[in-house]
């Protein structure tokens, strides 16, 4: 099911003609609400080029010249980076999001041998085809226009695909829901984007995300959904556009490469104290009308609670449903 994808980056819309491609990538920052709708909350970077290719007869394939068309990095700079992610989880807490993790779109118009994404491994056979698509697309000016307009804010709608979808689009139908399930995530996603009328289609190849801990699953590759892209490709309804990664959950900042230098600035940690006040209180509401229907109220008691001590509370309780639930299933 489509869900809807506001202020996307250009890397997810990325294209080209006979004469160049687009070239690029875009890491950042996303919420989800409660209906499920995806937000950007800040970029950590946005590099995307025009590469143009030779005119000359037998190189027609091959880049000439770049041209930058938009440059936007903070990846480097941790102040600015602490700056970012700090005004993103305000503004989730204002707008009564959640921190749903770090997108990474890859566009390299599949002209390498290999993958550009960390995590994922294709044969490349695949790649070519890959290649070969894209290459029918640009020359015959296919990719569809995803892009729409909603009281001046940009959204496409996406879709995830793949077995392991679920993981991706969570289960749930309130924002309690989605803090419960993220609040324990790990782990990334990774796969291609492939365009169709009015949806991008993320298809998931690999990931090797959790919801608990001392887990550690296997990677894989989701050989239905490669069979899939393959016939949607040779019959024109599908558009290979870019490789994607999706790191999960707020332990997600933890993949940054300048986390170990700012995970200790009082700004980021204060942020993310309030952050986690904030997620403590959905699920404690969540499980709260559940534990009341069996003639316990644990409100007074948990607000007495230190942070560390709701933690542990919270995880008891969720334990407890799920025996419960168990045992009446039975």
């Amino acid at each position: 099911m489509p869900i809807e994808f506001y202020n996307p980056p250009s890397a997810i819309l990325a294209s080209g003609t006979k004469e160049g491609v687009e070239l690029g990538g875009t890491k950042l920052l996303v919420s989800i609400d409660e209906h499920h709708n995806l937000y950007s909350e800040g970029i950590i970077f946005s590099e995307l080029s025009w590469g143009a290719f030779y005119q000359e007869e037998g190189l027609e394939d091959q880049i000439d010249t770049f041209e930058t068309k938009e440059y936007d990095s903070i990846r480097d700079d941790p102040e600015a980076l602490v700056s970012a992610i700090v005004e993103g989880i305000y503004n989730i807490l204002n707008k009564k999001r959640i921190f749903y993790g770090i997108f990474d779109f890859e566009v390299d118009a599949f002209l390498n041998q290999n993958t550009v994404i960390p995590g994922l491994r294709l044969d490349y056979k695949i790649i070519n085809k890959l290649l070969d698509a894209h290459k029918r697309t640009r020359d015959g000016e296919l990719f569809p226009r995803i892009l729409s307009t909603a009281k001046g804010n940009k959204k496409i709608r996406i879709e995830f695909q793949g077995s392991k979808r679920v993981n991706l689009h969570l289960n749930g139908t309130k924002l309690e829901d989605y803090a419960d399930i993220l609040r324990l995530a790990k782990g990334f996603a990774t796969g291609i984007v492939c365009s169709s009328t009015g949806v991008a289609n993320l298809y998931i190849m690999s990931d090797n995300i959790i919801y608990q801990e001392d887990v550690i699953p296997e990677l894989y590759i989701d050989d239905d959904n490669l069979m899939i892209i393959e016939m949607g490709i040779e019959r024109e309804l599908l558009f290979p556009i870019s490789w994607f990664r999706i790191d999960l959950g707020i332990k997600s900042l933890e993949t940054l490469e300048l986390w170990e230098k700012i995970k200790d600035n009082p700004k980021l940690v204060k942020a993310l104290e309030y952050y986690e006040r904030y997620i403590i209180s959905l699920v404690h509401k969540k499980f709260q009308g559940r534990v009341e229907t069996i003639g316990t109220d644990v409100g007074d008691d948990f607000d007495q609670l230190t942070l560390e001590e709701r933690r542990q509370a919270l995880r008891d309780m969720a334990e407890a449903i799920r025996k419960l639930t168990d045992e009446y299933k039975k």
